[in-house]
């Protein structure tokens, strides 16, 4: 998870006067470089072993697919931020019922995982609010729901579980490695990438989740007539994936004219949807049938 690393030496911390006279041995000219940069190596390796640590024992790992990490361009930034008292409680009592960590290690069952539900698979959900409202309505879908936000997490489970849907779970970890090794071919019924982070500058664009490559991973995954359901109120971002999608081989346009199809009823207003809305923006919704 991302924070900033620990500073060891606090400005003002040192508070010699010019008047002081040392009294140990001469200093070396190197020793200073030196000791900066023990210092620092020292404040990263505590930051590092900050980031491996669980929040909660037994519930989302802090990197689940340590030993799988790669250096590659990530489409999300892991953050820690706080988490209430009831989304801990929600984690530490249903993490080890519905949760799972994206580890790399497995090819998950999903039919045991889901008790035979035809399952769609949820990329980035935010605090849970519209995955948990979907799973409520449609109860004969399961909804795998991927994010690294450990609040979203603890709360998607609280309302899902308030809701009586037993119909969810949560993965926690990157959706790149769930997608290339731990789903087998055509066990989804589909994929929902609802208002992803834009990266609105053009230096960012490469870190945009909906790429050929991406959709590359997608495809094998999911069912024939499959619906791949991608939604974002970042009109530049909408045409890149109306271009992304209508490009690949693999899936066709849902909607008549071959542009953007509209919103869904069964897809409830999110909260960055609404977001957008009061800024002004609109809100295109693409369905992509998987050929």
């Amino acid at each position: 998870m991302s924070e900033q690393p620990l500073n060891p030496t606090p400005a003002g911390s040192h508070d010699a006067t010019a008047d002081e006279t040392p009294t140990g041995p001469a200093r070396t000219g190197s020793t200073a470089p030196d000791e900066a940069a023990a210092l620092r190596a020292a404040s990263f390796e505590r930051a590092r072993r900050l980031r491996m640590e669980p929040r909660f024992p037994g519930g989302p790992a802090a990197d689940p697919a340590g030993s799988h990490h790669e250096r590659r361009i990530r489409s999300f930034q892991p953050r820690r931020s706080r988490v209430t008292t009831g989304q801990q409680e929600s984690l530490e009592r249903l993490w080890p019922k519905w949760g799972l960590d994206i580890d790399g290690q497995r090819v998950l069952d999903l039919a045991e995982l889901f008790d035979g539900l035809p399952v769609v698979l949820e990329i980035g959900f935010g605090m849970g609010e519209a995955t948990a409202q979907m799973a409520a309505d449609d109860p004969g879908t399961g909804i795998l729901a991927v994010d690294v936000h450990t609040p979203g997490q603890g709360n998607l489970l609280g309302l899902a579980d308030k809701a009586g849907s037993t119909n969810v779970r949560v993965a926690n970890g990157d959706a790149v490695i769930l997608l290339r090794e731990m789903l087998a071919p055509e066990s989804l019924d589909g994929l929902r990438v609802f208002f992803p982070d834009p990266w609105p500058k053009a230096r960012h664009h490469k870190r945009r989740l909906i790429q050929p490559a991406f959709l590359d991973l997608v495809a094998p995954v999911l069912r024939p007539g499959a619906i791949v359901h991608c939604a974002t109120d970042w009109e530049p971002y909408a045409e890149q994936m109306l271009e992304v999608l209508t490009a690949h081989p693999r899936f066709e346009n849902t909607a008549a004219d071959g542009g953007y199809a509209p919103r869904p009823a069964f897809r409830p207003l999110t909260r960055f949807e609404g977001q957008g809305l009061d800024k002004g923006h609109v809100v295109h919704d693409l369905l992509f049938a998987r050929v």
